[in-house]
């Protein structure tokens, strides 16, 4: 896999001469840009949601250390959400209506984006590549939906199967969070497992922000499942292999992206290990890693005195992608003007272990692809990568 290095970004005069056309685009001002962010800070997700803010505003420093882009320096907003679909919409009303931004990036969640979605499109504001990995986030193709990794059907269609078979299991069995995002989950492994004749034996659900998951264990226990796929995310992941680990009940553990964290080793201890998720950029463990990337990873512990994570990179990721579009589009920035440039863009791969990506007019999803990787003596580990999992 060859490695992109990120390529500075220059200021151009020219934003100057163009700006008089642009005076009517919201959250674009001649030396300025501004784009905004809805995370969760403060409740389940709050781990991911600090780590992706770091990452975004690590690459921002970067890009207005560089002179910005066309001139204009990249400012963020982020709004808290909590996790909650109905404080998502407030927090988008603020952004889009008072606060203005050009273009809201890597928001938090699939049922919050897909609930602050009717806001964006009052003011043709882009939802740009959002951490909530619903086809809703690309399809139907419309100008303001782009998303920059497959979505939890796709991943969870072409990995159950493929996993099912290679632990030779006998009864599927699944438990996943009431929600758009533990659905999107389960009809993955749904479809995957209809590809080879198998049903779910028993479906169990918790509300989001569970802590108890005894009843829901016993029922998966009670019909005798040896493979479990998992619609959980972090604390929810860690709570319902403890309480099987408790039991004695140790089936094949398969969840996604959603869960593709150290904080769950951290948080569950030896308890986690075998434990298998769908993902794409790995862990940034420094003693593991290439020289580029141990650079990225002690400047980011640097400016924040932590060592950065898998969400880290993925922020990080989110807005280096919009900084190289917004390049190439030229200082005569629009939403559309925006759209059309991201549907002719192509990006390879990069030191973080994210696939190559590229949008048309047709498809405005980057890339399909997707790994698989395993906690082994607590660490994520790739056991079947990018062209092993399309076989």
């Amino acid at each position: 896999m060859k490695h992109r290095h990120l390529i500075p970004l220059a200021a151009v005069s020219l934003a100057a001469l163009a700006w008089p056309a642009l005076a009517q685009q919201q959250g674009v001002s001649k030396d300025q840009l501004l784009i905004g962010s809805i995370l969760d800070l403060s409740g389940p997700l709050a781990g991911y949601g600090k780590d992706l803010r770091n990452g975004m505003n690590l690459r921002i420093a970067e890009v207005n250390e560089q002179g910005g882009v066309h001139g204009r320096k990249l400012a963020l907003r982020v709004e808290d959400n909590g996790y909650d679909p109905k404080r998502a919409v407030l927090a988008a009303q603020k952004l889009v209506n008072q606060d203005k931004v050009f273009v809201m990036v890597g928001m938090l969640g699939a049922a919050s984006a897909n609930a602050a979605m009717p806001t964006l499109a009052q003011k043709n504001v882009m939802n740009f590549f959002p951490m909530a990995l619903a086809k809703d986030m690309y399809e139907p193709v419309d100008k303001l939906k782009f998303a920059f990794v497959s979505s939890y059907i796709e991943q969870m269609t072409r990995a159950t199967p493929r996993l099912y078979k290679e632990k030779n299991a006998t009864k599927a069995c699944t438990l996943y969070q009431d929600d758009d995002y533990g659905q999107e989950v389960m009809k993955g492994a749904e479809i995957g497992l209809k590809s080879i004749n198998v049903e779910f034996a028993e479906r169990t659900t918790y509300k989001r922000g569970a802590t108890d998951f005894s009843s829901q264990v016993a029922r998966l226990r009670a019909a005798n499942c040896d493979f479990v796929v998992l619609g959980t995310v972090i604390r929810e992941t860690v709570g319902a292999i403890a309480e099987s680990r408790k039991l004695g009940y140790n089936p094949t553990f398969l969840t996604s992206v959603g869960a593709y964290t150290d904080l769950i080793p951290r948080l569950g201890g030896k308890g986690m290990d075998g434990l298998y998720s769908t993902m794409m950029a790995q862990v940034p463990y420094e003693d593991d890693a290439s020289q580029p990337l141990r650079f990225w990873a002690n400047k980011y512990k640097t400016a924040y005195n932590e060592n950065p994570t898998v969400f880290s990179t993925y922020g990080y990721v989110i807005i280096d992608r919009l900084a190289t579009a917004l390049q190439k589009n030229g200082p005569a920035v629009s939403t559309d003007s925006l759209a059309k440039t991201l549907e002719s863009l192509k990006v390879p791969s990069d030191m973080f272990g994210m696939p190559a990506m590229s949008w048309s007019p047709t498809s405005h999803l980057a890339t399909s692809e997707a790994r698989l990787s395993q906690i082994q003596n607590g660490r994520w580990k790739v056991v079947l990568d990018y062209d092993q999992m399309m076989k």
